[in-house]
């Protein structure tokens, strides 16, 4: 172990063989890549602890940051442990959750009008914070390889994870399904297939898929209709970490996929909801709306006939879902914890 790696225990999480929603959906081999329960609630601890050990090898005391959530709270988790200061700009219609764990963590935070929504002030914002984050003592960090190519680089092993793991079930993976808001995580995991393949410990890279919802529709639209370049949009999406309305590594992204025989899928909303419900009362995993994102291009391909019932299919789930009150609040509409008596316990439970 690199003693000089700055860690509060991420990675090495489970993969989980569906029982319930795999086979219901003719799909005998679906698993779950659970990023849940990382330290702060997501894969995003990964990058954290990367931009960490980074800056710690430069004496970088501030860090700099975007953010629709995720990110936010595991640099700032992960500064306050090394002693840095976090300073966060965010994405309007982040989860007020994911700001009150920035705030826990001691981060000062930002919301900033129209950004993560409207792509030409979004493009600006990060100007700016590439400006800010030039300061000798600062680094900038946002979840992208064009802004931070080696924090990235901690995300790589879920691939090389994913290859472990699939030689401890006995299957090669035919699929994997990612969400994508800028597209780093699909990158990343594509490089972690790459470096396995480099080493001669898998043989082929599986189809990678990237999954996006309709009104965030920057890559998997361009990638399925056969376009070269992503697209800017106006974010109209409710699903909250995947509002980024600028291109940043769409393109890469595309090419990855296409390269490995991937295609891209385009979800609704209210699809991905009914998805995050399903996931919790079917299979026993919370998560947040994003972390559905991936499922919801699954169930869309089998239904299309896109994937074999033997193949062997991963989605990666990127975040637990205490993350976003509004969508709990949501999944629960219809459920009531009422207060009885004791007598009243017992005549109903009898």
């Amino acid at each position: 172990m690199d003693t000089n790696h700055f860690t509060l225990g991420e990675g090495q999480t489970p993969l989980l063989r569906s029982r319930s929603l795999g086979p219901g959906a003719g799909l005998d081999h679906l698993y779950f890549k659970l990023e849940t329960i990382n330290p702060t609630g997501s894969y995003k601890d990964r990058f954290a602890a990367a931009a960490i050990t980074d800056m710690q090898s430069q004496g970088k005391t501030r860090v700099v940051t975007s953010s629709s959530g995720n990110a936010g709270s595991a640099l700032a988790a992960y500064s306050a442990a090394a002693g840095m200061e976090c300073q966060v700009a965010v994405f309007i219609g982040a989860p007020e959750n994911k700001l009150k764990q920035m705030l826990a963590y001691g981060a000062q935070i930002w919301k900033i009008q129209d950004f993560g929504a409207d792509p030409e002030i979004t493009r600006e914002a990060f100007e700016y914070l590439r400006h800010v984050g030039s300061a000798a003592d600062a680094q900038l960090q946002i979840s992208s390889y064009q802004y931070s190519p080696v924090s990235m680089m901690g995300v790589e092993a879920i691939g090389s994870e994913l290859v472990s793991q699939s030689e401890s079930i006995s299957r090669s993976i035919d699929h994997v399904f990612c969400c994508a808001g800028g597209g780093g995580l699909l990158l990343a995991l594509v490089h972690g297939f790459e470096t396995a393949l480099r080493q001669k410990k898998i043989e082929c890279l599986p189809a990678m898929h990237c999954v996006q919802p309709a009104g965030n529709n920057t890559i998997a639209g361009p990638l399925r209709e056969g376009a070269d370049q992503a697209q800017p949009c106006h974010s109209t999406t409710a699903i909250g970490g995947l509002q980024v309305a600028s291109v940043l590594d769409g393109n890469e992204v595309i090419a990855a996929c296409r390269q490995s025989g991937g295609t891209g899928y385009l979800v609704d909303d209210e699809t991905v909801f009914e998805v995050q419900s399903q996931l919790a009362r079917q299979e026993g995993i919370f998560c947040e709306p994003a972390a559905a994102v991936s499922l919801t291009g699954v169930l869309q391909a089998a239904k299309a006939g896109k994937i074999q019932r033997e193949e062997t299919v991963v989605c990666v789930v990127t975040g637990t879902g205490f993350k976003d009150q509004a969508a709990l609040d949501r999944m629960l509409a219809s459920s009531v914890c009422p207060v009885v008596t004791l007598p009243e316990f017992i005549d109903l439970t009898t």
